[in-house]
């Protein structure tokens, strides 16, 4: 038994109470004043009893206010989707166009042998720079010598027949006409002399009528003779015998100048000063008429014959600069503009439709050779310092184009207008952004990114 503050006695374990832990049972009777705001004035160990129970309440409110902060942290965290930004910026935007092209000379010199022969002497070699007139190589002109004499002694008798068409005929057939001419004159004349003689006597009754008609047929027949003979001797050959002869001699004339120019040819001289860029042949090699000898052209003047696909025509014009490229020499390139814009269509080897685009090359230094197949970049627009954004930040709808700016950790839309510099990965921004602005380019997870979705910025 114990004894409490007014002296009386009490179980020493009250029943229902837990043996040993006075203070559990006070603060199951301290819980609802508590509750109620009630100041309980028991003894000093339900008072501390009541008090601890206050502030381990207050730091399960607290613990609780922060781990719902914690998780709703996490969930926002979750929730916001990882995305790839740009900033908005001024940058230089450069459109080009690409294609194939080929190196060719602006002045081009190639040699062929004239005829069938021999190569007697090379006096050049391979990329050789020789100076103008320099004799190159040289042909046996044997053939070339007899084709010269044959013509010309065609030409010969084609002259003299045109002479004896004009003249009447040859020497001998003139001959032969004068003497016919002499003795029909000479029958003339004599038979003009009977016949006056037959008149005479038939006036005195010596001659018959008969005699005389006689004697006056003979007389025609010898004036008919010579009449004959005059004419042939003035128009023995018609107009269009002399026409025929005319046309041999100007065909022995074409023959003899087209065989002087074969003998002229044995000779390859250079036309213009240059480099010899091509020289298949070598002494004693036997070569067909028309078999290339070799090549030369002035190194310094090329261009470049370059093929356009049929969309990308419109974008060019004359002046606009141009970078050439040869994989042979992938460190150097060379610069030039372009000269003449397609003027028509053609197909290209069979698959494409193409455009002939002829480019000037300005600074060729015998560096790029005729014939090389090279890549060619025109600068179809230039656009120095614009305000401007990546491409895939740029969004399209019926009415609008338009980027989504990361505002506070959120997605908004704002519109744009676009300016015309565009190229394959910038476009210009006219209005509607400015300079430093952030803006979104992709999600990381792939998904589409909307107006008003929550986002972090992703590595």
């Amino acid at each position: 038994m114990a004894c409490n503050s007014l002296g009386e006695s009490r179980p020493a374990n009250p029943p229902g109470s837990r043996k040993g832990n006075p203070v559990r049972g006070a603060r199951k009777s301290l819980l609802p004043a508590v509750g109620l705001g009630v100041l309980y004035t028991g003894d000093s160990h339900m008072a501390e009893n009541a008090r601890g129970t206050r502030g381990w309440l207050i730091g399960l409110l607290i613990v609780a206010v922060v781990a719902v902060a914690v998780l709703y942290g996490r969930m926002s965290s979750r929730s916001a989707v990882e995305i790839r930004t740009a900033q908005v910026g001024h940058a230089d935007i450069v459109s080009t166009e690409s294609t194939n092209g080929k190196v060719e000379p602006v002045e081009d010199f190639q040699a062929r042998a004239p005829m069938s022969t021999v190569v007697a002497k090379v006096y050049t070699q391979l990329n050789e720079r020789v100076g103008g007139g320099a004799v190159l190589l040289r042909l046996d002109d044997s053939d070339a010598r007899r084709g010269v004499a044959a013509a010309q002694a065609a030409l010969v008798s084609a002259q003299a027949g045109l002479g004896n068409v004009q003249h009447g005929g040859t020497a001998d057939e003139t001959l032969s006409a004068a003497n016919d001419m002499t003795a029909a004159r000479s029958a003339q004349t004599q038979a003009a002399a009977t016949l006056a003689s037959t008149q005479a006597l038939a006036t005195r009754g010596s001659a018959s009528a008969n005699e005389v008609a006689s004697a006056r047929q003979r007389k025609d027949d010898a004036d008919a003779r010579v009449a004959q003979l005059s004419a042939r001797r003035t128009e023995r050959y018609s107009s269009s015998d002399i026409a025929v002869q005319q046309a041999q001699v100007a065909q022995a004339r074409a023959s003899l100048s087209a065989a002087q120019t074969v003998l002229d040819s044995v000779d390859v001289h250079a036309p213009f000063a240059g480099t010899v860029y091509s020289l298949p042949v070598s002494d004693h090699d036997y070569v067909a008429a028309g078999e290339p000898l070799l090549n030369m052209a002035d190194l310094s003047h090329i261009q470049v014959r370059a093929y356009f696909d049929e969309p990308e025509i419109g974008k060019l014009a004359d002046g606009q600069s141009v970078k050439i490229v040869w994989d042979a020499k992938p460190n150097q390139a060379w610069h030039g503009h372009v000269k003449q814009v397609p003027t028509t269509i053609i197909s290209y080897q069979g698959t494409r439709n193409v455009g002939e685009c002829v480019i000037t090359v300005d600074d060729a230094h015998g560096d790029l050779l005729p014939n090389t197949n090279v890549t060619i970049t025109v600068t179809t627009s230039q656009k120095k310092g614009v305000l401007s954004v990546p491409r895939e930040a740029l969004h399209t709808d019926p009415k609008n184009d338009y980027v989504l700016m990361v505002v506070n950790g959120r997605l908004q839309r704002k519109n744009v207008q676009v300016g015309s510099g565009v190229n394959l990965t910038r476009v210009e921004i006219a209005s509607g952004l400015n300079d430093g602005d952030t803006i979104a380019l992709s999600g990381n997870g792939g998904g589409e990114l909307k107006d008003g979705m929550i986002v972090k910025v992703g590595p």
